[in-house]
């Protein structure tokens, strides 16, 4: 059975190191070693200059804390065409999601629509980097500053992007990211924080640990964000592979696209300036009756992609959104087909072979 997406395995002797060293340390959990030692690595690998980082246990917790200090109970911009956790996360913070519908090309939040959704009730913005697509990140900071908002980017799925010369977590007042195992660098389960403001990483930092530093030094309402040894190892087990890991999907991203017939289908539009991922990859068909044909072709051929976003979430029963025609649109005719280090070039063949005679 193929996937939308499969896990990396790094060779089991190299997590076998890495849980031999946990059990030499004698420490499971409360920022071991190995954490320590990842920070200092995932740091490194993406050339982050300035951003302080906090690898927490999902990628979840990263937005529950980003909006608690920074959302205030109040109305959140954000996108309707997104993974249901940042939606839920809002919620969740018991603040007021309000959409504004997407770029139908680059497929985030249409920038030029957000201002006329504030309301002296809004705290924030929280836009997605749609499947390692960056947002217009420099007209959503300049509609923050004038109206004095925090940003909050949910960059899930971008391991590895750069804008503009560098990393896309640099961008914010708050980024964060999912260290899932699906993802393209993984910790089995896991996500990370990033954030240039001192302060704010101070309160970020105690936030995912219960509120304290030190067992006698409390700070304010904390939760359990921390990531355990075992996480870790895994973590540390991955990530000599991410330039491979990189490569290979280049690979398949290129053999779909050189192969697919767009002119029947498109897919999403990357911004300028960007150094993408290969975090997923994208079709859009012209109806939801031709998508879901192609989905039962490829099922049939135990070929299973996934129908990344759908539904757009402001139709979702407990958000009561208000309308979004575009996401509403794209989340019914968009499907990703798989895309993993390891898929076979005969799997991807039939997979084009079988959208290509039934759009």
């Amino acid at each position: 059975m193929i996937q939308v997406t499969k896990a990396f395995f790094p060779p089991i002797e190299s997590y076998q190191y890495q849980v031999q060293r946990i059990w030499k340390n004698k420490w499971l959990t409360n920022r071991g070693p190995l954490l320590l030692e990842l920070e200092g690595m995932v740091k490194s690998q993406l050339a982050i200059q300035s951003a302080n980082l906090i690898i927490m246990n999902n990628g979840t917790i990263p937005l529950q804390i980003a909006l608690k200090l920074l959302g205030n109970g109040g109305e959140i911009i954000t996108t309707p065409f997104s993974y249901v956790a940042t939606t839920s996360a809002i919620v969740w913070e018991n603040c007021k999601p309000v959409f504004v519908d997407i770029n139908p090309d680059c497929l985030t939040i249409d920038e030029t629509r957000i201002e006329e959704s504030i309301t002296d009730k809004t705290t924030c913005i929280l836009a997605t980097h749609v499947f390692g697509n960056p947002c217009n990140i420099e007209v959503i900071e300049e509609i923050a500053k004038k109206y004095n908002l925090s940003v909050i980017y949910d960059a899930a799925h971008c391991f590895g992007v750069k804008y503009n010369g560098k990393s896309i977590f640099e961008y914010g007042d708050i980024s964060t990211c999912s260290f899932h195992a699906t993802k393209l660098f993984h910790t089995g389960e896991g996500g990370a924080l990033f954030t240039k403001n001192d302060e704010l990483f101070h309160k970020c930092f105690y936030s995912h640990a219960f509120g304290h530093l030190g067992p006698t030094d409390f700070y304010g309402v904390g939760i359990n964000g921390k990531l355990s040894e075992l996480q870790a190892a895994m973590g540390l087990s991955v990530i000599p592979y991410m330039d491979i890991i990189l490569e290979e999907r280049k690979k398949v991203t290129d053999f779909y696209l050189s192969h697919l017939n767009f002119e029947k289908i498109k897919s999403i539009k990357l911004v300028d300036n960007v150094t993408w991922n290969y975090s997923y990859f994208p079709v859009i068909f012209n109806s939801e009756e031709t998508l879901l044909k192609v989905q039962k072709g490829l099922n049939d051929n135990n070929i299973f992609p996934r129908r990344y976003f759908y539904p757009s979430l402001n139709t979702l029963d407990f958000v009561n959104g208000n309308s979004c025609l575009i996401s509403e649109s794209l989340s019914s005719r968009i499907l990703c087909l798989p895309l993993f280090m390891g898929l076979e070039f005969k799997v991807i063949d039939k997979i084009i072979f079988e959208i290509n005679n039934l759009i």
